[in-house]
This record gives structure tokens, C-alpha cells and sequence, in this order.
């Protein structure tokens, strides 16, 4: 009975023990007895977006057996969040009933905005909540509680570069577009394509579509069309609708409507080939053999080893269409002596003879004729362009090779003058040896007419004596 008795006693006293324990540890906001649960219940978008704000809801709920008054709840981002200009962080609830089930718990909502360059993942932000236990002015219970948000990285795509602003008539040309992922996250099942509104403009090989099955973020990838403009079309500037779509994290289809500008137009090609030669002068025939129209054309023969332009060195012929051809003229003399040696102008008396001496002999190793068309394109620019034109010459005289015309002198200037000169000397000499035959043919004549008359006047003076 006794050990019963202490035993009883004993375990009274530990339960006192204990409730005054319990009753020290609630003092310190230590126990259960004033508790509060902050859970985080929604997140607006479920991802936070770079660049976005997001949205949190916040349950505060009293579990504890005490109410609590004078309940304030604040909010501390870190990065990659940061508060919003008229937006608080702390917000507080006036009182809290003990012993609440969830229907009953307090809502607070908050708003962060998320830096623009966040990579995607999940980050931590921290709550604080203080309160005090109805009818104790010095009981102050803190709890922070940590939560975590999802960042979800931007999805956005960017059409670069186009790796060529013109393109020429008739011709296939390689036309690329350089696309970039400039998000934080991953794109996939893109598919780009583009439209000439015109018409002018169109894909050759393949239609207008590609598809890009993943892009990573800062990636870029190149997508490779081959195009051709309408030969008929008018030089100018043509657009180009462009349109991306893509797949976001939420398998929703996006697009990127974008326009980008192309020339069509620009340079052409020449064709110049020998046409004629007349005493020194040579004709040239300029042919325009592009797509496109050249514009205040000049045709010149630069200065050049092997030939000597006399006079004007250029001409301007105007507007050349696609197809048209023109004459361009010049004084032009070979300064290449046989076997292709260059002559000077200061050459001696006895190596003029030479060359005329073989003034019949064509030189086959002579340099090309060098010419230089200038025109403005389409696009305003001027061009430049050089042409080789094949030439056989003689000494002082040029005919296109294989093509010389039958009985064509093509002499220079200063021989013709002294061929001249050798023609009406030797004409002169003719006439005057002919002169002198017939002076000495009329002579003989007269000699011979004189001899019977003299024989007469010999006798009848005889006579005449005989009489006397």
C-alpha cells in the first residue's frame, strides 16, 4: 500500500513537472498551443516567365489552441525576383480564431517580377510570419517558411540575319536565314516559311516551308532555300512575309510574323567583238547580254602595251536594254612590230623600211585588245566591267582574227600616205616615159617625109645652074 502510494505520488509530481514545462515553453511561442501553418496554394503563371511578374497566393492558418492576434505576413525575394513598383510585400490579417480547418484560413496574395535575363529552374523565396496570442501582449511567435518557385525559361525565336539583300533576274541563287534562339528554353517543332506577296520571288527545288525539330536556347541554326526571280519582273525592291511557329512549354502553338526586304535586279554581262577597220579605225561591237538593263553605258580602250589610240580613248553610248547592241569607234594602231615586238614611236628610218618591207606578214602572237565598259545598274551603283577583244595585226593595220574581209587594206594612216605618194610617182614616171616614146616616134616620122623633098630640090637647082 505504501509503494503504491509513492509510486502514485511520484508519477502526479512528474505530471506537473511536465505542464510547467509546457506552460514556460508556450510562454516562448515554442509549442503547439499557438501555431501557424503558411503554405504557398497557387503560383500565377505555374512557371514564372523571365521578363513577367508572377503571382502568389499565400494561406496563413492557425492550428494552434490559442487565437492570435495582429498577424503580419511578409515576403523576401531573392534573385531572380524582385518587388514591383505599388505592390507590397507585407501585408497583414488582424486575427486568427484557434483551432482553424482550412476554410477558415486567411488568403494574401503577392506579386514579383521576375528578371528578364533568368535562366530557367526552381529558386527559393522566403516567409516571414509574426503574431501574438490573443490577451498576452508579450507572447510573439515568428515563422519563416521557405517555398519554392519555377522559373521557366522564354521561348522566343529570332530570324537574324538573311545572308544576301539582292538577287538577279532569271539566275538560281542560295537564299538562307539564320534563326536564333534568343529565349531561356528549348523550342521545338519550329517551322518557318516565307511568301513574295508578288509572286516574283519563289523557291526552286522545294516549296517555301522547313521544319526544325529542336533549338536549343543561344542557338542558331541556317535554313537553306534555293530561289529564282521572274526574268520578266521590274528591278526594285520586293518583300518577304515571314512567318515561325513553334511549340511552348505547354505544347501551345506560337508565331513570329516578321517581313524582310530583297532587290531584284542589279548587274549585267557584255559582249564586245570586232566589227570593222577602216584606215586606222577600228569598230567594236557592244552587245548587252544580261537580264538587265545598263545605263549610260561608256565604252573605252585604256591605255594598254601593243596599241596606241589616237583622238578620243572613250565613248558613251547611252542606255543599253537586255538584247540591244551598239558601234563604238576609235583610231586605234598597233604599236607591235613582227612577232609581236613593240615599236616605239621614235623609230628609226631603216626599221620603218623593215616593217614596211614586211607589211604583208600578219603578227599571230599580238596582245588582245583591251576594253572597258562602264553603266549604272539597276540599283543605282556604278560597274565596271573588262572585256579581251582577239585582234590579228599587220604592220600598222588590225583585222579580227579568221574574220578579215576579202581586199581590206586596214593600212595606217602613215603608210597610206606614203603608198600614195609611191602610186603617183610611179604614175608620173609612166606618163613621162610615154611622152618621150611618142616625142621620139613623131620625130622618126618627120625624118622620114623630108628625105624625097630634098632629093627634089637637089635636082631642080642643078637644072637651074644648067640654065644659067
Amino acid at each position: 500500500m505504501k509503494k503504491f502510494s509513492l509510486l502514485k505520488i511520484l508519477l502526479l509530481y512528474l505530471v506537473f513537472i511536465c505542464l510547467g514545462a509546457g506552460t514556460a515553453l508556450a510562454s516562448n511561442g515554442n509549442i503547439q498551443s499557438s501555431f501557424l501553418e503558411v503554405d504557398l496554394t497557387k503560383q500565377n503563371p505555374d512557371a514564372a516567365r523571365p521578363g513577367e511578374p508572377v503571382e502568389l497566393t499565400v494561406s496563413i492558418q492557425n492550428v494552434g489552441n490559442a487565437d492570435l492576434k495582429d498577424i503580419v505576413v511578409t515576403v523576401n525575394p531573392k534573385y531572380p525576383f524582385s518587388k514591383i513598383s505599388g505592390e507590397d510585400l507585407t501585408k497583414k490579417v488582424s486575427y486568427l480564431n484557434a483551432r482553424q480547418d482550412d476554410d477558415d484560413a486567411a488568403v494574401l496574395k503577392f506579386k514579383l517580377m521576375t528578371d528578364a535575363n533568368a535562366s530557367e529552374g526552381t529558386y527559393d523565396i522566403d516567409i516571414t510570419t509574426t503574431a501574438k496570442e490573443s490577451g498576452s501582449s508579450s507572447n510573439v511567435i515568428t515563422i519563416t517558411k521557405t517555398i519554392q518557385l519555377e522559373v521557366r525559361g522564354k521561348e522566343y525565336a529570332q530570324i537574324v540575319t538573311i545572308n544576301k539583300a539582292s538577287i538577279d533576274l532569271a539566275k538560281e541563287e542560295p537564299l538562307e536565314f539564320i534563326i536564333t534562339n534568343t529565349g531561356n528554353s528549348p523550342l521545338k517543332n519550329m517551322v518557318i516559311s516565307w511568301k513574295d506577296p508578288k509572286g516574283v520571288i519563289l523557291p526552286v527545288y522545294s516549296d517555301n516551308t522547313k521544319y526544325i525539330k529542336y533549338l536549343a536556347a543561344g542557338d542558331s541554326v541556317t535554313v537553306s532555300y534555293s530561289v529564282m526571280a521572274d526574268v520578266n519582273a521590274d528591278p526594285g525592291l520586293y518583300t518577304l512575309n515571314v512567318n515561325l511557329s513553334f511549340e511552348d512549354y505547354n505544347s501551345n502553338e506560337k508565331n513570329i510574323a516578321t517581313t524582310a526586304g530583297l532587290f531584284v535586279g542589279g548587274e549585267t554581262d557584255f559582249d564586245v567583238s570586232f566589227s570593222e577597220s577602216d584606215q586606222g579605225e577600228i569598230s567594236l561591237s557592244v552587245a548587252n547580254v544580261g537580264n538587265n538593263m545598263a545605263y549610260s553605258v561608256k565604252v573605252s580602250v585604256p591605255d594598254q602595251n601593243g596599241y596606241r589610240v589616237s583622238g578620243s580613248s572613250s565613248t558613251i553610248v547611252g542606255n543599253l536594254e537586255k538584247g540591244d547592241y551598239t558601234i563604238a569607234s576609235f583610231n586605234v594602231a598597233s604599236t607591235q612590230g613582227v612577232g609581236g615586238t613593240e615599236s616605239s614611236a621614235g623609230t628609226s628610218g631603216e626599221a620603218a623600211r623593215a616593217r614596211e618591207k614586211d607589211e604583208n606578214v600578219t603578227s599571230k602572237g599580238s596582245n588582245p585588245l583591251k576594253v572597258q565598259i562602264e553603266y549604272t545598274d539597276a540599283r543605282g551603283e556604278r560597274v565596271t566591267v573588262d572585256k579581251e577583244v582577239k585582234l590579228e595585226t599587220t604592220a600598222g593595220s588590225m583585222t579580227a582574227q579568221g574574220r578579215a574581209r576579202p581586199g581590206a587594206a586596214g593600212n595606217s594612216s602613215g603608210f597610206s600616205s606614203y603608198l600614195v605618194y609611191i602610186v603617183l610617182i610611179a604614175v608620173a614616171g609612166a606618163g613621162l616615159i610615154i611622152y618621150r616614146k611618142k616625142r621620139q616616134t613623131e620625130g622618126e616620122k618627120q625624118s622620114e617625109n623630108k628625105k624625097p623633098e630634098d632629093q627634089k630640090h637637089g635636082s631642080g637647082t642643078g637644072s637651074g645652074t644648067i640654065r644659067d
